[in-house]
């Protein structure tokens, strides 16, 4: 009788060995006892799934409710990659993206030219203030420009339209379409839910005849027109700055004539923006006039003709012949500056005003150049800006050179009559 008592003991003790173990394991957060149901040999009902690392005494995480383990944002603080992916997925359709109330686009939608004005949706002759990127090549989108810094151009600054500088050579659109393309739509996007106006700006340079590019144009706007087309916010500069003395109106008018109706096709009624002889001054930096265009205009409708000026270089001759073709034919400023033609040198204001006043009598719309930190004194940031982490507002005139400060009151001031 003995010998079974003491077997029943040493039974019972090890049954009890046993219990403990099996105990010690359900709280082990790293057992791999899996079942057939590929659930681990624990209840999932009664003990979450290991969230924790072994070292971790901290409670493990309940699942069945969420928890957001995000990090605040600081908004006072943007944080700017210093360039995007060269070839991110931008998808086909950008989609509705409704202009914000209130905005410039909201308030004006799809513009038209009529005799020598742009006008609005009601027929309201208008003028549009903004401003140019640099060359997407040395400031690309998230540098300089990004949907803070856009934001306060908007808001702060009040621009009704951005232009986006698509530079042909010097490393530019020619050297990878893809990659180039890719960031101005990224912009282009950001534009359109701020509700403001866009250029396209096909900024040819060198060579100055606009028909040497002419097949990467036909792509580049191929893609914008295709992709974008339906949005009331694009205007289309097809030749920034045609340039050399043997490229005259007849020449530039050329090139026009077989881009226009090409664009038509895709987009039949945004405004096309044609660039002029002598660096766009209406071919007076090369010895001619503007009634070369006035005797011999584009036929097509929807059309303007772009003027550019730097007012330390241009002064009475020039601001003559701006006064007088804006009575004959519709004039868009894309480009202008307060100092020499370089960007560079002093800031001539009182020519700048003078140029600032008949384009207000005369509604000619303009964009400034230009929004970067570049050291030229016609860059509207001061030199670094843009290296910063952006960790003070860009509101106010603080980050801004000479020209910015200058150039934001004029187009904050007076307000837009829409």
């Amino acid at each position: 009788m003995a010998w079974k008592f003491g077997r029943l003991f040493w039974a019972l003790l090890a049954l009890g060995f046993a219990v403990a173990c099996n105990d010690g394991n359900r709280n082990d957060w790293n057992y791999d006892d899996t079942d057939s149901t590929g659930n681990n040999g624990a209840d999932t009902n009664a003990y979450p799934p290991n969230t924790q690392t072994p070292w971790d005494t901290t409670p493990p995480v309940d699942t069945t409710t969420p928890v957001d383990t995000t990090t605040p944002v600081d908004t006072t603080t943007p944080v700017v990659p210093s360039d995007p992916d060269p070839n991110p997925d931008t998808g086909s359709d950008p989609g509705p993206l409704i202009p914000p109330p209130g905005s410039p686009v909201d308030l004006n939608g799809k513009l038209k030219v009529s005799g020598t004005k742009l006008v609005n949706q009601n027929g309201k002759a208008i003028q549009l203030r903004g401003m140019s990127m640099h060359g997407l090549q040395w400031y690309p989108w998230n540098g300089c420009l990004n949907k803070y810094t856009l934001g306060v151009l908007v808001d702060d600054w009040g621009i009704d339209v951005l232009r986006v500088p698509m530079y042909v050579q010097e490393n530019g659109y020619e050297s990878n379409p893809e990659r180039f393309t890719a960031m101005a739509d990224l912009i282009y996007e950001a534009a359109v839910e701020r509700g403001i106006y866009i250029i396209v700006d096909w900024h040819m340079l060198n060579p100055g005849d606009p028909n040497a590019n002419i097949a990467l144009a036909k792509q580049y706007f191929t893609h914008v027109a295709t992709t974008w087309g339906d949005k009331p916010n694009f205007l289309y500069e097809i030749a920034n700055e045609p340039n050399g003395h043997n490229v005259t109106w007849s020449v530039i008018k050329t090139y026009a004539d077989q881009m226009i109706p090409f664009i038509r096709n895709m987009v039949s009624d945004s405004i096309i923006l044609v660039g002029t002889p002598g660096w766009s001054s209406l071919g007076i930096s090369i010895g001619s006039s503007y009634t070369d265009i006035t005797r011999n205009p584009l036929t097509q409708g929807n059309v303007m003709y772009v003027f550019h000026f730097y007012a330390a270089s241009h002064g009475n001759t020039e601001r003559s012949a701006l006064s007088s073709a804006a009575q004959q034919i519709p004039i868009f400023v894309t480009e202008w500056g307060t100092q020499d033609a370089s960007g560079s040198g002093r800031n001539d204001l009182q020519s700048a005003q003078q140029y600032i006043d008949i384009m207000a009598q005369n509604k000619i719309s303009w964009t400034n150049w230009n929004f970067s930190d570049d050291y030229r004194t016609g860059a509207a940031l001061n030199e670094n800006t843009c290296n910063t982490s952006f960790r003070e507002s860009w509101n106010g005139t603080a980050s801004l050179k000479e020209a910015g400060t200058w150039v934001r009151d004029k187009i904050r001031t007076p307000a837009d009559d829409f």
